[in-house]
C-alpha cells in the first residue's frame, strides 16, 4: 500500500475530477474513515477550483499527498502569480446571502475542517499545505 500520491495536471476544470478520482482511490487503499475522507475529498475539490479559476497564467497544477500515522499532508503547488488564500480573512457566514461577499467559503471550510494549514511562496510557485487526521471518525 503506498503512503505518497503525487499528480502534475494541466490548470483546467477536467484536472478536479482526475485529482478526486485519484484521491479516491488513495484514500480506499489506506482504508480511511469515511469522514476523514470527505474531508480531504472537499478540500482538495475547493482549492484545486480555486487554483483553476484564479491562477491566471499558471501552467501546471501539482497535488500531493502523504500520510504519516495519523496525519493526511495535502500540498497544491501552481506557478500561477502569487496569491495566498489565507490571508483573505474570515469570510462572513453570519449575514443574509445578499450582505455577503461573494467568494471565502473554500478558505473557510479550510479553516473549519483542516488540521493546519499553511501558504508560502517559493521559486515562482504557490504552495499550499494542508494536514488532517487520518483517523477522523
Amino acid at each position: 500500500m503506498t503512503d505518497r500520491l503525487h499528480l502534475r495536471l494541466a490548470p483546467e476544470t477536467d484536472s478536479v475530477t482526475t485529482l478526486l478520482d485519484a484521491l479516491e482511490a488513495y484514500t480506499d487503499a489506506q482504508a480511511l474513515p469515511i469522514s476523514a475522507a470527505s474531508r480531504l475529498m472537499l478540500l482538495a475539490d475547493e482549492l484545486a477550483a480555486n487554483v483553476i479559476m484564479h491562477a491566471h497564467g499558471a501552467t501546471f497544477l501539482a497535488a500531493e499527498l502523504s500520510r504519516e500515522a495519523e496525519t493526511l499532508r495535502f500540498t497544491l503547488t501552481d506557478d500561477g502569480p502569487e496569491y495566498d488564500p489565507l490571508r483573505r480573512g474570515a469570510a462572513n457566514t453570519q449575514g443574509s446571502v445578499e450582505e455577503r461577499e461573494i467568494g471565502g467559503l473554500g478558505v473557510h471550510f479550510v479553516e473549519q475542517l483542516a488540521t493546519t494549514a499553511e501558504y508560502r511562496r517559493a521559486d515562482g510557485h504557490n504552495i499550499l499545505s494542508i494536514t488532517l487526521d487520518a483517523g477522523a471518525e
